[in-house]
């Protein structure tokens, strides 16, 4: 019992503070993570931040493959821009290749209408102002009822779960860390587009550090460098 209300006090400061704190997003200018499958490495998630006054744009490369006995079988190439003024989602983009296949996703925010149109590969749709985009570097992700998808656009409704306070051990780095599990709220979904994600963000700077899944083989994302 006093765990529980251990874990629901600290969620909640942790949300207060996401909130108060909307503006400032992280104070690095870059993160590099490295990318594991079955924990060997695979590829890396990088980030670029660049502010100036109530501006921020945030820049996204991601690489991987999955090779068995030297041949490739499969190949990730996406890059990304997330732009933000006054705090508000006003522009993003992404391409992604995924073998031979390719998607785009564009997302604009109207002012007039207050809502983000969002053009992806399956189809517009319209999203409310306050939808992240799922890129888990926003610690404010985990105050929102839904996600867009970086790579699709389509909007996937989450149920955030906090899971407690842990120690993280990342390259003989110790971090207090919050650890919280995404998980779809949509049970009707196929398997395919659900999301079940265990991601750990540091208490102190809210920076993302880990997020790991399960699906085809058990994946996670490792905060290599922060600057």
């Amino acid at each position: 019992m006093k765990k529980n209300i251990l874990s629901i006090v600290l969620f909640l400061v942790f949300t207060t503070q996401t909130f108060s704190h909307a503006g400032h997003y992280t104070n690095s200018n870059s993160l590099e993570y490295e990318l594991f499958r079955n924990n060997k490495s695979i590829g890396y998630h990088n980030f670029k931040f660049e502010r100036k006054a109530d501006y921020l744009k945030v820049q996204s490369v991601i690489k991987f493959k999955i090779t068995k006995l030297g041949v490739d079988l499969y190949k990730y190439d996406a890059t990304s821009e997330e732009v933000y003024k006054k705090n508000q989602l006003t522009k993003f983009s992404s391409k992604t290749y995924q073998n031979k296949k390719i998607k785009n996703t564009q997302i604009n925010y109207d002012e007039k209408k207050e809502e983000l149109i969002i053009t992806g590969s399956e189809n517009q749709l319209y999203s409310p102002k306050e939808y992240p985009v799922g890129t888990w570097w926003n610690h404010e992700i985990v105050q929102a009822k839904a996600q867009i998808s970086a790579i699709s656009g389509r909007i996937i409704e989450q149920k955030v779960s906090f899971l407690g306070k842990e120690n993280l051990n990342l390259y003989g780095k110790t971090y207090e860390a919050l650890r919280f599990n995404f998980s779809s709220s949509d049970e009707n979904l196929p398997e395919n587009k659900k999301i079940n994600t265990d991601v750990w963000y540091d208490e102190k700077t809210k920076i993302w550090l880990k997020a790991a899944f399960n699906k085809t083989g058990y994946w996670e994302y490792r905060l290599k460098e922060s600057n």
